[in-house]
Protein backbone atom coordinates (compact mmCIF):
# COMPACT_ATOMS: atom_id res chain seq x y z
CA UNK A 1 0.00 0.00 0.00
CA UNK A 2 1.22 3.56 -0.94
CA UNK A 3 1.75 6.25 1.97
CA UNK A 4 -0.91 9.17 2.04
CA UNK A 5 1.23 12.01 0.26
CA UNK A 6 1.48 15.20 0.88
CA UNK A 7 -0.32 17.93 -1.75
CA UNK A 8 -1.77 21.20 -2.29
CA UNK A 9 -4.17 22.01 -4.93
CA UNK A 10 -3.92 25.44 -6.74
CA UNK A 11 -6.59 26.95 -8.57
CA UNK A 12 -7.58 30.20 -10.56
CA UNK A 13 -11.04 31.83 -11.57
CA UNK A 14 -11.25 32.77 -15.48
CA UNK A 15 -13.35 34.91 -17.13
CA UNK A 16 -13.85 32.36 -20.04
CA UNK A 17 -16.90 30.69 -19.83
CA UNK A 18 -16.36 27.23 -18.78
CA UNK A 19 -17.18 25.43 -22.52
CA UNK A 20 -15.03 27.04 -24.17
CA UNK A 21 -12.18 26.35 -21.30
CA UNK A 22 -13.06 22.93 -21.14
CA UNK A 23 -12.69 22.70 -25.24
CA UNK A 24 -9.20 24.22 -24.72
CA UNK A 25 -7.81 22.53 -22.07
CA UNK A 26 -8.98 19.11 -23.50
CA UNK A 27 -6.81 19.08 -26.19
CA UNK A 28 -3.25 18.22 -25.15
CA UNK A 29 -1.32 20.30 -28.46
CA UNK A 30 -2.49 23.45 -26.22
CA UNK A 31 -0.66 22.49 -22.95
CA UNK A 32 2.34 24.10 -24.34
CA UNK A 33 1.23 27.55 -24.59
CA UNK A 34 0.52 27.85 -21.11
CA UNK A 35 1.93 25.11 -19.06
CA UNK A 36 5.55 25.46 -19.09
CA UNK A 37 6.07 22.63 -16.43
CA UNK A 38 5.65 20.42 -19.16
CA UNK A 39 8.59 21.38 -21.48
CA UNK A 40 8.53 23.71 -24.39
CA UNK A 41 7.12 21.17 -27.27
CA UNK A 42 4.69 18.35 -26.76
CA UNK A 43 4.41 15.68 -29.93
CA UNK A 44 2.07 12.67 -30.69
CA UNK A 45 3.34 9.43 -31.44
CA UNK A 46 1.76 5.87 -31.55
CA UNK A 47 2.42 5.21 -27.81
CA UNK A 48 0.91 8.75 -26.45
CA UNK A 49 2.51 11.87 -25.83
CA UNK A 50 6.25 12.89 -25.21
CA UNK A 51 7.15 16.45 -23.56
CA UNK A 52 10.33 17.68 -23.88
CA UNK A 53 11.34 19.24 -20.50
CA UNK A 54 14.29 20.59 -19.49
CA UNK A 55 14.58 17.12 -17.42
CA UNK A 56 14.36 15.00 -20.40
CA UNK A 57 11.55 13.36 -22.70
CA UNK A 58 8.40 12.37 -20.55
CA UNK A 59 5.58 10.50 -21.83
CA UNK A 60 2.47 11.80 -21.24
CA UNK A 61 -0.96 10.43 -20.86
CA UNK A 62 -3.89 12.90 -21.02
CA UNK A 63 -7.66 11.58 -20.19
CA UNK A 64 -9.88 11.93 -23.37
CA UNK A 65 -11.62 15.26 -23.66
CA UNK A 66 -15.34 14.72 -21.63
CA UNK A 67 -17.75 17.14 -21.06
CA UNK A 68 -17.28 17.20 -17.00
CA UNK A 69 -14.13 19.24 -16.92
CA UNK A 70 -11.81 16.32 -15.97
CA UNK A 71 -8.00 17.13 -17.12
CA UNK A 72 -6.12 14.55 -15.42
CA UNK A 73 -3.14 13.39 -17.08
CA UNK A 74 -0.16 11.05 -15.76
CA UNK A 75 3.52 12.29 -16.44
CA UNK A 76 6.25 9.33 -16.35
CA UNK A 77 9.99 10.50 -16.32
CA UNK A 78 12.04 8.35 -17.83
CA UNK A 79 12.86 4.96 -15.94
CA UNK A 80 10.33 6.82 -13.51
CA UNK A 81 6.93 5.79 -12.35
CA UNK A 82 4.00 7.80 -13.49
CA UNK A 83 3.03 10.92 -11.62
CA UNK A 84 -0.61 11.42 -11.27
CA UNK A 85 -1.91 15.60 -11.76
CA UNK A 86 -5.55 15.52 -11.54
CA UNK A 87 -6.99 18.78 -12.81
CA UNK A 88 -10.27 20.05 -12.89
CA UNK A 89 -11.81 23.16 -14.67
CA UNK A 90 -15.29 23.69 -13.41
CA UNK A 91 -17.86 26.24 -14.21
CA UNK A 92 -18.14 29.31 -12.63
CA UNK A 93 -21.19 31.77 -13.64
CA UNK A 94 -20.01 33.40 -16.73
CA UNK A 95 -16.50 32.32 -16.44
CA UNK A 96 -14.60 29.20 -14.97
CA UNK A 97 -12.32 27.70 -11.92
CA UNK A 98 -9.50 25.69 -12.81
CA UNK A 99 -7.78 23.66 -10.13
CA UNK A 100 -4.60 21.36 -10.10
CA UNK A 101 -3.57 19.12 -7.30
CA UNK A 102 0.37 18.66 -6.68
CA UNK A 103 1.69 15.60 -4.76
CA UNK A 104 4.80 15.85 -3.55
CA UNK A 105 6.44 12.81 -4.74
CA UNK A 106 8.49 10.47 -2.14
CA UNK A 107 12.09 11.72 -3.14
CA UNK A 108 10.65 15.66 -3.25
CA UNK A 109 12.41 18.03 -0.68
CA UNK A 110 10.54 20.45 1.06
CA UNK A 111 12.06 23.52 -1.18
CA UNK A 112 11.35 21.94 -4.43
CA UNK A 113 7.78 20.73 -3.63
CA UNK A 114 7.03 24.30 -2.45
CA UNK A 115 8.66 25.57 -5.97
CA UNK A 116 6.72 23.29 -8.11
CA UNK A 117 3.82 24.59 -6.57
CA UNK A 118 4.85 28.07 -7.22
CA UNK A 119 5.47 26.80 -10.93
CA UNK A 120 2.32 25.71 -11.37
CA UNK A 121 0.75 28.73 -9.71
CA UNK A 122 2.29 30.56 -12.62
CA UNK A 123 1.47 28.47 -15.22
CA UNK A 124 -2.04 29.04 -13.99
CA UNK A 125 -1.97 32.79 -14.46
CA UNK A 126 -0.04 31.87 -17.85
CA UNK A 127 -3.47 30.27 -18.42
CA UNK A 128 -5.98 32.60 -17.31
CA UNK A 129 -4.24 35.00 -19.51
CA UNK A 130 -4.40 33.11 -22.46
CA UNK A 131 -8.16 31.96 -21.57
CA UNK A 132 -9.17 35.54 -21.37
CA UNK A 133 -7.88 36.49 -24.44
CA UNK A 134 -9.81 34.13 -26.21
CA UNK A 135 -13.16 34.17 -24.27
Amino acid sequence: MMPLMESTTIAIDIRCPFDLANAFLSQPENFPAWASGLGESLEQRDDGWIAYTPDGEMHVRFTPPNPLGVLDHYVTPDGGPPIYIPMRVIANGEGCHVSLTLFRQPDMTTERFVADADWVHEDLKALKMLLESLG
